[in-house]
């Protein structure tokens, strides 16, 4: 909306513009008329629109035809005053006043025009006879007013109008000739509608119209107000309303009514709310709020903006498979105003067998953008409505900017859900397998995918220690000469090559030396292929003898040529390496097979724990703080201020490294460790049996 409104009177010579403005601000028809009145500003909080009003009169007497010329090109609304009394002052209208300004002003530009029949106190008859044929015969008038300076009839109405024709102009949304919506508004309002629709069922239902009504104008409409607005469409419409709500049929039709009832603003008010300008489009600063982001921080979706993209899912998922059909994607974004989404983002994130994208890939192809392109994300969230159906400022609510890094590493522990992975390697290493692996793809379906759909990106989820994370995988071109900041800034770098191809490994070691040396990022080398026979590379140290050298993990194996489902556990440890950069250590590769059954063994207890005791305290249907129960007991156990230190020692112990690397390195260390965890597990399943036997 315009921030101030510039009205400008013209009209012949004593048909009444001075004694118009006059009358206007003192209230009273002025005993002597100046030639000209000097502009005027009505203050916005006086004005019915509150926006300020400067109001521009016109003396032919005292002005030259170049000053009308620029307070014409000023203008942003003209009112073309005659008298009433004077047929000339009419004629006048079409003859030079509407040709003059129409050659003054730019055709994409039209300024709207007001005709004011000034001095209806001295006749009994009215000038819309004559009037209404130069109303249809141009499009620029937007209404005509009959008025009288002398007893202050219709003045107020008068500049109210021409307020209203700046500020809810009838030109962006009807076509009087036709008598219907322009196509323009018809989009718009068609998006409205699909953002308002919840439910995705195709109308409006009770629910859906009152909090379009609250959104819009900030309060809600009664039960009758209701049952009233579709009675009016059920009157003129055969289809308007189905199933009690309103379709976008009759959605469409209570606009034009309003418009054609004079009621522009009220179609601007859902327009403008909904982040439209006067051309009926998105407004820059609706799809792009002002986010800072400082230097070595990211953008991460919060809790809020994955509730509400779960929703748009489940809005547009109709057949409840748990993924999107290309129909159904196409729906999605049918309040776009182009497809957003490639066919590269099916190799980009999870699909099922049919290659659709799965809900966990639709969420991961969302974090992807925002981590990317925060102002692309917020584009899009805006086009989906995100800040009106939340009742936020705007799409900035849904992003959280992650503290710098170098806080995270001091503290070393980090907040953050997303980590990137950059994976370099020679052509032809095995990166792209590495990226679709990922994904759950072997090799047999990763030479299915065309090349113009191929990504250089992958995203999904991991677990590290219970809590959900995404790891974002990025394969770099390899150009060893220039890498630029972005191939560089990471939070784990993976440096790939094909233990059959023996000139891959000398690029990883190139790369390493030349940039990762003195870095603070972990580094982890991936022998691709491992399926294949190995050979020796042309290389003076052997990929085992580099790692060793450089105090690096050895390499590991990796091959996607299986039929079985590819492990994850790889991007796992790659992803808690991202998490813990310091406190990583490089015995976690090593761990003995014993070690990770105790593991297993201790996830099997706690989930029986929780499984169990929760059905027990179902059952029992007491109070969480009646410490009887097998759940409160357990509660009561997790709670122990004994077992939290044991914890925060152990969590120092492992991640501080107070152990020594020497014993990091001995079998035996590793052997005591596995018996002391299942020795754990076993203790944890027999204090909860004697728990429940006591109950």
């Amino acid at each position: 909306m315009r921030k101030d409104v510039r009205i400008l009177l013209v009209g012949e010579p004593k048909v009444g513009k001075t004694s118009l403005i006059m009358s206007l601000v003192s209230e009273e028809f002025p005993d002597e008329v100046p030639l000209r009145a000097e502009e005027i500003t009505i203050p916005a909080d006086v004005t019915p629109e509150r926006v300020p009003t400067h109001i521009v009169d016109y003396s032919e007497a005292e002005q030259s035809d170049e000053q009308l010329y620029q307070e014409i090109s000023k203008a942003n609304v003209i009112c073309i005053v005659y008298s009433v009394n004077n047929k000339k002052s009419i004629e006048k209208v079409t003859s030079h006043w509407i040709p003059l300004i129409t050659d003054r002003t730019d055709k994409d530009s039209r300024v709207p025009l007001i005709l004011v029949g000034n001095k209806s106190d001295l006749v009994e008859h009215s000038s819309m006879e004559t009037i209404l044929p130069i109303m249809n015969q141009y499009q620029d008038i937007e209404t005509c007013v009959e008025c009288s300076a002398k007893n202050l009839k219709n003045i107020s109405e008068l500049f109210y109008y021409a307020q209203k024709a700046v500020l809810h102009p009838t030109g962006p949304l009807y076509c009087p000739e036709e008598k219907e919506l322009k196509p323009s508004c018809i989009k718009a309002l068609t998006r409205i509608f699909k953002v308002s629709d919840l439910d995705n069922d195709g109308i409006l239902n009770d629910n859906e119209l009152n909090f379009f009504q609250r959104t819009c104008f900030n309060t809600p409409l009664a039960p009758q107000a209701l049952e009233d607005v579709k009675n009016v469409v059920r009157r003129n419409m055969n289809d308007g309303v189905k199933d009690n709500g309103l379709t976008l049929k009759g959605f469409l039709f209570l606009h034009t009514l309003f418009i054609q009832r004079g009621r522009h603003e009220t179609t601007w008010t859902v327009l403008r709310r909904f982040g439209y300008d006067d051309d009926l489009e998105l407004t820059q600063e609706y799809l792009f709020p002002v986010i800072k982001i400082p230097p070595d921080c990211t953008t991460e979706l919060n809790h809020n903006a994955y509730l509400f993209l779960q929703s748009v899912f489940d809005k547009h998922d109709k057949d409840r498979d748990c993924a999107l059909s290309p129909d159904e994607v196409k729906d999605l974004f049918k309040v776009f105003p182009y497809m957003p989404w490639g066919p590269d983002v099916n190799n980009t994130v999870c699909t099922n067998d049919q290659g659709w994208i799965t809900y966990q890939g639709y969420l991961s192809q969302w974090t992807l953008t925002t981590y990317l392109d925060v102002q692309r994300s917020l584009e899009y969230l805006g086009y989906l409505g995100y800040s009106i159906i939340y009742e936020q400022e705007s799409q900035a609510a849904a992003i959280t900017v992650t503290r710098n890094k170098r806080i995270d590493l001091q503290k070393k522990q980090t907040q953050r859900s997303v980590f990137r992975c950059n994976v370099l390697g020679a052509r032809g290493s095995g990166k792209s397998g590495f990226l679709q692996a990922f994904l759950g793809k072997n090799l047999q379906q990763q030479r299915r995918i065309r090349e113009d759909h191929k990504s250089l990106y992958a995203i999904s989820t991991t677990y590290v220690y219970g809590q959900e994370k995404y790891l974002l995988l990025h394969e770099v071109m390899p150009d060893f000469d220039f890498l630029s900041e972005a191939d560089l800034a990471c939070d784990v770098v993976c440096l790939v090559y094909d233990i059959n191809n023996p000139r891959t490994f000398e690029y990883c070691a190139k790369v390493y030396k030349q940039y990762f040396i003195d870095s603070k990022t972990p580094c982890v080398v991936i022998a691709a292929k491992s399926d294949l026979h190995e050979v020796r590379q042309h290389y003076s140290l052997s990929p085992q003898d580099f790692c060793r050298k450089h105090k690096l993990h050895p390499p590991q194996p990796f091959t996607c040529n299986t039929t079985d489902a590819l492990s994850k556990d790889i991007y796992t440890r790659l992803t808690t390496m991202a998490m813990y950069p310091q406190g990583f250590n490089p015995g976690f590769f090593l761990l003995s097979p014993c070690v990770l059954f105790a593991a297993r063994c201790l996830c099997i207890v706690v989930q029986t724990h929780i499984f169990v005791s929760f059905r027990s305290h179902a059952r029992l249907r007491c109070m969480c703080t009646c410490n009887r129960c097998t759940y409160c007991l357990c509660q009561n156990l997790l709670k122990l201020e004994l077992l939290r230190n044991i914890k925060a020692q152990l969590r120092r112990v492992v991640f501080n490294r107070h152990m020594a690397q020497a014993d990091l390195k001995n079998s035996t260390f590793w052997l005591r460790a596995s018996v002391g965890a299942t020795v754990c597990a076993v203790l944890g399943f027999a204090m909860y049996r004697a728990l429940l036997k006591q109950r």
